[in-house]
């Protein structure tokens, strides 16, 4: 089916008190692996291209986005497509023309009337074409983001950050931090609550691949709605072609060992779907 919004998936997870997984894609083989999951799940999924995914791609972000688009098309799952971490505004606003369901912009290094402004600005564009914005705040002013470690989101400051930006969903500074490959982040749950009940946004996530499967059902209890992971699933994915390069060193053939990691891939984001959508059981 055609992709669709993100703002009404998010909506009615949180109406539920579940979590939405929104997770990264970086090639087809990796798309394709998403979209299975969500279909084997039988849970919706918002699928994430990057900035770093666009820079990969030698900055053309519209062939992946339409090969994404067709995987939905011919597929049963509930899909969206969102951009991930784009902190030039210039590319929000090529994901919206695009057709993306929404879009991240991250102005964590401005200045923080800058970053308002810029923000305000991308809001605009994107909520005439009724496209879903997120934004990330972790300390006003700070360069390094919102996911350094010891960085913390102040529930006053995220309340006055929305309403001065009209933003649709705001990434928090909780406890996580990007790119880890250990599960064994504990997040701040009080907080989680506390913004939760100073927000009047979704929460999201990022981060989530150092949380456990406790962790992040308990993030989602607490207030959390959107749920990004990358790095733990690349983790698969790549973990899964070393272990098959290393099974055979004379194999040539991408076939052979694209195709399992897709598989593996699959598997793991399927269940972190019914993990943060309550169900499947949390691994010890």
């Amino acid at each position: 089916m055609p992709l669709r919004p993100t703002a009404p998936l998010l909506a009615d997870a949180a109406a539920r008190g579940v979590g939405v997984g929104a997770f990264n894609l970086v090639n087809l083989e990796t798309a394709q692996a998403l979209v299975g999951a969500a279909e084997s799940s039988g849970l919706p999924l918002v699928l994430q291209i990057s900035q770093n995914c666009v820079v990969y791609h030698q900055g053309r972000m519209g062939p992946l986005a339409k090969a994404v688009a067709q995987l939905a098309e011919e597929s049963t799952a509930t899909l969206a497509l969102h951009l991930d971490h784009a902190e030039d505004a210039d590319l929000t606003r090529a994901a919206v023309d695009l057709g993306f369901g929404s879009v991240m912009y991250d102005g964590a290094a401005l200045p923080y009337e800058e970053n308002v402004a810029t923000t305000r600005a991308v809001v605009e564009y994107a909520r005439a074409a009724g496209v879903m914005v997120e934004a990330e705040l972790g300390e006003i002013g700070g360069k390094d983001g919102a996911h350094k470690p010891g960085v913390r989101t102040d529930p006053d400051q995220a309340f006055s950050f929305v309403q001065e930006t009209g933003v649709d969903a705001l990434a928090v500074a909780v406890g996580s931090t990007h790119a880890m490959t250990r599960r064994e982040t504990v997040l701040d749950n009080g907080l989680i609550r506390d913004l939760r009940d100073s927000v009047p946004v979704p929460l999201v996530l990022h981060g989530s691949s150092g949380v456990p499967d406790c962790g992040l059902r308990e993030a989602v209890r607490s207030g959390i709605v959107k749920v990004n992971v990358s790095t733990h699933l690349n983790g698969v994915f790549t973990g899964t072609v070393r272990e098959r390069l290393g099974d055979d060193p004379r194999m040539v053939d991408p076939r052979k060992y694209l195709g399992p990691a897709r598989e593996a891939m699959a598997a793991e984001s399927a269940r972190l779907l019914r993990v943060i959508a309550e169900q499947e059981v949390v691994a010890a």
